[in-house]
């Protein structure tokens, strides 16, 4: 499977095109900070467990998986199609890789608006940052959401001790379906899945071996702490909006004709 490769100094970026432009591999000051399903990323029929996926135009589920907005409806698999179709590599220089993903038949089917999406992921000595830019290619406005499912390696020796540094006092347990107030999150537990509804500024998972501070422009304003019992990761997901947001509207950007709009995140070594 053919991948872009990035070195700088001690650090290390690997990313697949073809596998919804995601990053498989991330390596600061000399640390594998991501976890990677090798099975997934090889099987095309199965989204790929570990590296960064892309969650686009909608992060979440959406109720019944269906959607239906101002009049256009369709219907969307958890967490958007960007995660599963080929992107096209736009530009690449010694320190990034821009990728590019365009509207096209199959993907209106889904999603009807005409867009482009290019992603550059910037490679830093302790850091990877990735900048968005959306184009609204449609002669009518288009909603959408869009974040990141990174999977943070934290072998299970090491769930006891890591922690999340939120200043979120409240969140809704996608296992319970309830909102509530949350303190120390217990990522030994058999399934966490806490969308937290009150986060601002940055978020920092903490092991016994590193940290890894997360930041992101304004726009990822929901953040999402999930993992599992006897999985070696944990994902800390920086979200625009909740789930089923196409629907109830909650935090969607809304682009109009000929708009562009343009967020970042940015994952480092605190």
């Amino acid at each position: 499977m053919k991948h872009v490769e990035i070195t700088e100094s001690n650090s290390r970026l690997v990313v697949v095109p073809e596998r919804g432009g995601m990053a498989t591999h991330l390596v600061l000051e000399g640390r594998e900070l991501f976890c990677l399903d090798e099975a997934t990323l090889g099987d095309p029929t199965k989204n790929v467990r570990g590296g960064n996926p892309v969650l686009f135009p909608s992060p979440g589920k959406l109720e019944g998986d269906a959607y239906a907005w101002r009049g256009a409806k369709g219907s969307l698999k958890q967490h958007g199609f960007a995660r599963n179709v080929a992107w096209e590599v736009a530009a690449r220089d010694t320190r990034s890789v821009t990728l590019r993903m365009h509207s096209n038949d199959e993907i209106r089917r889904e999603y009807p608006w005409n867009f482009n999406a290019e992603y550059t992921y910037g490679l830093g000595a302790n850091s990877l940052r990735i900048d968005m830019t959306f184009t609204n290619e449609s002669d009518s406005p288009m909603p959408f959401g869009a974040g990141f499912h990174p999977y943070f390696a934290v072998s299970q020796a090491d769930k006891a001790s890591a922690h999340v540094d939120t200043n979120a006092t409240r969140a809704f347990d996608n296992v319970t379906k309830k909102t509530g107030a949350i303190e120390k999150i217990d990522l030994t537990a058999n399934e966490i899945d806490l969308h937290l509804v009150d986060h601002t500024g940055d978020c920092t998972l903490r092991t016994n071996s590193h940290a890894v501070r997360l930041r992101g422009s304004p726009e990822f304003s929901r953040w999402v702490v999930w993992t599992l019992a006897g999985k070696d990761f944990v994902c800390v997901e920086p979200w625009t909006c909740p789930g089923n947001a196409l629907n109830s509207g909650e935090s969607l950007i809304i682009l109009e004709p000929r708009q562009s709009r343009s967020m970042w995140v940015e994952y480092a070594l605190a």
